[in-house]
């Protein structure tokens, strides 16, 4: 555990193993700035220089990981959280908990814990939403995280079954009113749904699935990105019930994970758990499915299920 400034914010506490690092700010947020082999690149994206203004003020993104509370609505979702973070260190454990003040516009109460597991380096992301209104409301955390532009996002299909073997549908594929299928930088295979982030293509692509195999990926610069997280049957899920999106508009481009609506009471809160890993030198052949699962299946199975 060491004191940085990251970003040029002063404030920040890195997390490492020796071998994989990550970084969070207690100066905004609850935000997760940086997560990467030590020395190397970012596997999060970087984009300081972004905001949006909207009538609760200005909110930057400032890449890597947030914490939000779908579903998701304008202005309510994008409050500003530019405040100073109350948190408490774990040094012992490389954990950190960040809390953010009570977002005085919606009531919500946002809590991150994170903490580097010293033999894998994997990151355990621990999301809490909290309601400190005088009346209930319906939400769910909702773990959106900026990769670092130009590389792809894998979302696992759902195992196949033949027509005969089985009748009933597997799952839903949810699309936005802007999702084009046709645009290039989709891929959708019998094994995988991928998408790229591309420079070039400004117009935003995005699409939500209910991801039972409770994993998604982002592979870039031969370097394998990959969040656990779980899918509950029978739950209410947001967005007609995805548990797993992919959004991109350029460079930019999220890998996001949710969890179910709940009715929380006021006090009440819920929790949704991500862990993250990373692997290198990953070589990926994207437009072959068989040479790509030869590639990323024997790295899943090194994950743990959260």
């Amino acid at each position: 555990m060491q004191k940085i400034s990251y970003l040029g914010l002063p404030n920040c506490y890195r997390l490492s193993n020796g071998q994989v690092e990550a970084v969070v700010t207690t100066d905004v947020g609850p935000r997760i700035l940086r997560y990467g082999f030590v020395g190397g690149e970012n596997a999060l994206g970087e984009v300081p220089e972004l905001s949006q203004t909207t009538t609760l003020g200005e909110w930057k993104p400032w890449g890597g990981h947030r914490l939000w509370a779908a579903p998701e609505a304008m202005p309510r979702s994008y409050a500003p959280d530019n405040s100073p973070l109350e948190y408490d260190l774990e040094g012992d454990r490389a954990a950190i908990n960040l809390r953010q003040p009570v977002e005085a516009e919606t009531g919500i109460e946002k809590e991150l814990h994170v903490r580097l597991e010293e033999q894998t380096g994997s990151l355990l992301v621990r999301h809490k939403i909290t309601n400190r209104n005088l009346w209930g409301i319906v939400a769910a955390p909702w773990a959106l995280t900026i990769m670092h532009g130009g590389g792809l996002a894998i979302l696992p299909q759902e195992p196949y079954r033949s027509h005969s073997d089985y009748l009933l549908p597997a799952r839903p594929l949810v699309m936005w009113h802007y999702t084009d299928l046709s645009d290039p930088r989709w891929r959708i295979g019998k094994r995988y749904v991928c998408l790229r982030s591309d420079p070039e293509r400004r117009e935003p692509q995005k699409i939500g699935i209910a991801n039972k195999q409770g994993w998604a990926a982002y592979h870039r610069a031969q370097m394998l990105f990959v969040k656990r997280f779980s899918y509950e049957d029978g739950a209410t899920y947001p967005d007609y019930g995805c548990n797993n999106e992919v959004f991109t508009a350029g460079s930019f481009i999220e890998v996001e994970s949710l969890a179910p609506l709940r009715h929380l009471e006021p006090g009440e809160s819920v929790e949704h758990s991500e862990r993250w890993y990373l692997f290198g030198e990953v070589e990926l052949e994207a437009d072959e499915e068989s040479a790509l699962e030869a590639s990323i299946s024997p790295l899943i199975e090194q994950t743990i299920a959260v």
